[in-house]
C-alpha cells in the first residue's frame, strides 16, 4: 500500500466533497472513512482510477451520514442525485484547500493542525505527536476547526460557494506553513520537511513571489539542519556550526529559487529572510559573512514589516558590521520605540544584549543577561545553552 499515494490524494478528494456541496468537517471524515477502506481494500484489489475510486466512495460515506441526519433531511433531494461512478478531472484543486485551512476565524495553532490534516493528509495521531499533546486535546482542536471553517448557520449553497470563490489571503497561508516549518522535528513526524513538501506543493499551483521566497528561505535553514546541535543535543551557535556539513543542493536549490523571485521585483518579507539566509549559506567561514549587505537586507525588511523581532535581529547585525556599541545604539534605539522590549517582552532580547556586551568587553553585564536570558527561553536547549554562556563568563571573571 503507498501511503504516500494516498495523502498527496486525500485534499483533491476533499475539495471535490466541499465543492459538490458538503460542509468542511462532513467532507473531511468522510474521506478518511474512504482512506480508512482503502487502506483495507487496495492491497488485494487495487484500483484502476484511484482518484475516481477514492472520491466515489467518499461521496457514498457522506449520503450516508448526510441522510441519517433528521435535520439535514429536507436536504436529501440534492444529495440523492450521486454522480456516475468514473474518471474525476484531473484538477488540483489542493490550493482551495490551504486558503480554506488558513481562515482567519481560526487561531494560529488550530490553522497549522487543519493544515497538516486536511492538506497534508496527517492522522491526528501523528499531529498530536508532533505537538506533543494528548490525540484527544488534539482531536478536540481539529474538530473546533473544523466547524469554523464550515460556517455553520449559512446556507449550503453560500457554504459551497462563498468560501472557495473569494479571493484568498496568501500571505495568511505563508504564515502558517511557516509556522508548521518553524515546529521542527518532534515525536515521530518530521514537520519541517512536511512544510517544504507542502509549500513544494503550494509553488507548483500558485505563480507568486512570495510563496517562491517562502520556499527559498526553508531551503536555505533546513540546509544548515544536521549542524544546529551537538551529540548531545546541545545548541551549536550559527558561527560555530560545521559548515562542510551543510547541505549543498539545498542551498543552490533555494538560492536559484530565491534569485527566480527577486528578478520579479515584487519583494516581500520571505524574500528578504531569503536573501539574508542566502547571505550566511553563502559565506565559506562565519568570518568572511557579508554583514554589511546583511543589514541592508534587514534596513528592507524592516521598511516592509516594522517589526521589533527584525529590528532586533539588524542589531544584532550591525554589532557584527559596525562593531559592538553600535550594536548596543541600535538595541537602545529598538528600546525606545518599543516600550516593553527591554522588560523582557520582545523575545531574546537580553541574549541579544548580552552577546553584544560581551562582545564590548563588560562580561559582568553579559553574564547577568545571558542568566537573564536563560530564565526567558522558549525551551530547554535554549535555557541550557544561555545558561552554559553565564557561567562560561563568571569562570572568566573568577579566573
Amino acid at each position: 500500500m503507498d501511503d504516500a499515494l494516498l495523502r498527496s490524494l486525500a485534499p483533491s478528494v476533499l475539495t471535490v466533497l466541499v465543492r459538490r456541496g458538503s460542509d468542511f468537517a462532513a467532507a473531511e471524515d468522510a474521506v478518511q472513512d474512504a482512506l480508512v477502506e482503502a487502506l483495507r481494500t487496495w492491497p488485494a484489489d487495487p484500483p484502476r482510477d484511484p482518484k475516481g475510486w477514492l472520491v466515489t466512495v467518499a461521496w457514498r460515506r457522506f449520503l450516508d451520514a448526510a441522510c441519517a441526519d433528521a435535520a439535514r433531511r429536507r436536504r436529501e433531494d440534492r444529495l440523492d442525485a450521486e454522480p456516475a461512478p468514473g474518471p474525476v478531472p484531473g484538477v488540483d484543486d489542493t490550493l482551495q484547500l490551504y486558503f480554506l485551512c488558513a481562515h482567519p476565524s481560526l487561531t494560529p495553532s488550530s490553522a497549522v493542525a487543519l493544515t497538516l490534516r486536511a492538506v497534508g493528509g496527517l492522522t491526528t495521531r501523528q499531529i498530536a505527536q508532533a505537538y506533543l499533546v494528548p490525540e484527544a486535546t488534539m482531536a478536540q482542536r481539529i474538530s473546533r476547526a473544523k466547524r469554523t471553517v464550515s460556517g455553520h448557520g449559512v446556507s449550503p449553497a453560500r457554504r459551497a460557494r462563498g468560501r472557495f470563490d473569494r479571493p484568498g489571503d496568501v500571505a495568511t497561508v505563508l504564515r502558517v506553513l511557516y509556522l508548521v516549518f518553524n515546529e521542527g522535528y518532534s515525536g515521530d513526524m518530521d514537520l519541517a520537511a512536511e512544510a517544504i513538501r507542502l509549500t513544494r506543493q503550494l509553488a507548483a499551483a500558485i505563480d507568486h513571489p512570495e510563496v517562491a521566497g517562502l520556499l527559498s528561505l526553508m531551503l536555505l535553514h533546513h540546509a544548515r539542519r544536521a549542524t544546529r546541535t551537538a551529540s548531545d543535543g546541545s545548541l551549536v551557535p550559527l558561527a560555530e556550526q560545521d559548515r562542510g556539513r551543510w547541505d549543498t543542493a539545498l542551498i543552490a536549490e533555494g538560492v536559484g529559487i530565491l534569485q527566480a523571485a527577486l528578478a520579479r521585483d515584487r519583494l516581500g518579507e520571505f524574500q528578504a529572510q531569503a536573501a539574508i539566509a542566502a547571505l550566511h549559506a553563502d559565506a565559506p567561514t562565519a568570518e568572511e559573512t557579508d554583514w554589511v549587505q546583511i543589514v541592508e537586507w534587514y534596513d528592507e525588511l524592516t521598511r516592509l514589516t516594522d517589526s521589533p523581532v527584525v529590528r532586533l535581529n539588524r542589531a544584532v547585525a550591525v554589532g557584527e558590521a559596525d562593531g559592538p556599541r553600535a550594536g548596543l545604539a541600535a538595541l537602545a534605539a529598538l528600546d525606545a520605540s518599543s516600550p516593553g522590549a527591554s522588560s523582557g517582552a520582545l523575545p531574546r532580547r537580553a541574549a541579544v544584549a548580552a552577546y553584544l556586551h560581551e562582545r564590548d568587553g563588560d562580561l559582568a553585564t553579559a553574564a547577568r543577561l545571558y542568566a537573564e536570558a536563560a530564565r526567558e527561553a522558549p525551551n530547554l536547549a535554549e535555557r541550557d545553552h544561555l545558561t552554559r554562556q553565564a557561567a562560561r563568563l563568571n569562570a572568566r571573571r573568577g579566573g
